[in-house]
Order: C-alpha cells, then sequence, then structure tokens
C-alpha cells in the first residue's frame, strides 16, 4: 500500500492545541468556491502570520462541515460534507503525506512518489475507503470504479493537478460516505474550483511544502468567515482582522 489519506481509527494523537503550524484558508460563506491561504507559526505571543496570503480555491459547490480535530458546537449552521457532493470539508484537520509525481520532493514531511497503479479509493462501500492504495497490491478489483486515480498525468491525458500536494486529514476512520480523498494541491488553470480539495499556484505550493515540518505538528483548517468569527477563540485560532 502506497500511502494512506487517513488511518482508520486514527482519532488520537496531538491535538491542534499542541501544532506549532498552521495553514488556514477563508471563504466567504458556504457556497464560495475561492479563498484566502495563509500561513502561520505560533511562538510565545500566539500565531505569527507567515508570508503573503494566497488566492486558492475549494470545491465548486463551495464548502461544508467535514469530519477532523474539531467538534461542531450543536446548532452551528452550515451543510454536512458528503462524498460527491462537490464541497470541500471545513474545520480543523491533520496535515498528513506529501505526494507527488516525481521521486523526491523538497518538503521534511513524509512523502509518497505516487505511480501508475495508485488510486485513491473514492467508492463509499469499499472496504478501502478514503485511502491510497496500490493496485500491484491490493489488486485491479479494489481499486475498480474509482475515480480517483493519483498519476493523472499518466491517466488523464497530462493533468498536472496532482504533481505536488498533501494529504488533509479528514474523515480520518472512513466513515462511509462521509467524503474521501481530500487534499492540497495545484490547480488545474488559475481560479478553477476542485471536486472538494483546496488548489493552488505550483509556486505556492512548492513553498508551502518547503515550510512545512511534521515535527512542528501542522494543522489545516478551512472555515467561511461567519463561521471563523463565531469559532476562533474555541478553537485557538488567530484572530480575524475585525476581532484584532
Amino acid at each position: 500500500m502506497a500511502a494512506a489519506c487517513a488511518t482508520r481509527g486514527d482519532r488520537a494523537g496531538p491535538g491542534p492545541e499542541q501544532a506549532q503550524q498552521l495553514v488556514l484558508v477563508v471563504t466567504a460563506d458556504w457556497n464560495a468556491s475561492g479563498g484566502r491561504l495563509q500561513r502561520y507559526e505560533r511562538d510565545g505571543a500566539g500565531w505569527r502570520a507567515v508570508g503573503d496570503a494566497t488566492a486558492v480555491t475549494v470545491g465548486r459547490a463551495g464548502s461544508a462541515w467535514g469530519r477532523g480535530l474539531h467538534q461542531v458546537p450543536a446548532g452551528e449552521p452550515g451543510p454536512v460534507k458528503r462524498e460527491g457532493d462537490g464541497r470541500a470539508p471545513a474545520g480543523l484537520f491533520r496535515i498528513g503525506t506529501a505526494f507527488g509525481y516525481a521521486e523526491h520532493a523538497a518538503t521534511a514531511l513524509p512523502y509518497s512518489a505516487m505511480t501508475v497503479s495508485d488510486y485513491c479509493i473514492d467508492v463509499a462501500d469499499s472496504p478501502l475507503y478514503n485511502r491510497i492504495v496500490d493496485a500491484r497490491e491490493v489488486g485491479a478489483a479494489a481499486v475498480a470504479g474509482s475515480t480517483e486515480p493519483m498519476r493523472r498525468d499518466l491517466h488523464a491525458d497530462g493533468d498536472q493537478r496532482y504533481r505536488q500536494g498533501f494529504v488533509i486529514e479528514h474523515n480520518a476512520d472512513g466513515a462511509r460516505g462521509a467524503g474521501s480523498c481530500i487534499f492540497a494541491h495545484l490547480w488545474k488553470a488559475p481560479g478553477e474550483a476542485t471536486a472538494g480539495c483546496t488548489a493552488m499556484d505550483p509556486d505556492r505550493m512548492s513553498e508551502l511544502l518547503a515550510w512545512l515540518r511534521p515535527q512542528s505538528r501542522p494543522v489545516f483548517a478551512l472555515l467561511p468567515q461567519a463561521q471563523y468569527r463565531a469559532l476562533w477563540r474555541n478553537w485557538g485560532l488567530p484572530a480575524p482582522d475585525d476581532a484584532r
């Protein structure tokens, strides 16, 4: 098996309060297909912005509450992420394995070089749901029906979107139909939305991969503006501009 989108049952481990690096995406509202990404590092005074904010795209239908490190307060409005809904998961998530087409990458994150036989399983009924697997190991039948070959350049007319990226650990325990194969990756064209991932310019992705350090327990957060203003204190996130 090449890599896992998320290790089944891995709800334990370091929580967000121990994170020293944060990748934060804020969108205008639940239906927005784009937003702004800002990096942060934690120091003695709290979160400190690193570099400039950059434009990113998210799901073509916007975003929806995902399954991550957070607990959504009772009564908090918003849709819930489902397989195939075209929405990016909102919430707070661990950052997992980096991946790409090259044999090696300029990143301190664990890295998996993808091959023509690597797939992420987006078939909700599969026991391998929400995992990246190698068809040579699990068998061709196990990847049948998956629409997520990890070497899109070889399966989809040279598509470069997965040339660089990393796993966003949404739905870590593989709950059936709750959404799968959530990544940060390159955009197909500037401003083009995704099926549920977060996409960006190649230079910004290279910068992000070079900056992330596993020893800093990095986390990824995505929230619409209203939810960010409501939850940033409880979730230990940087103060929004209008709260400073």
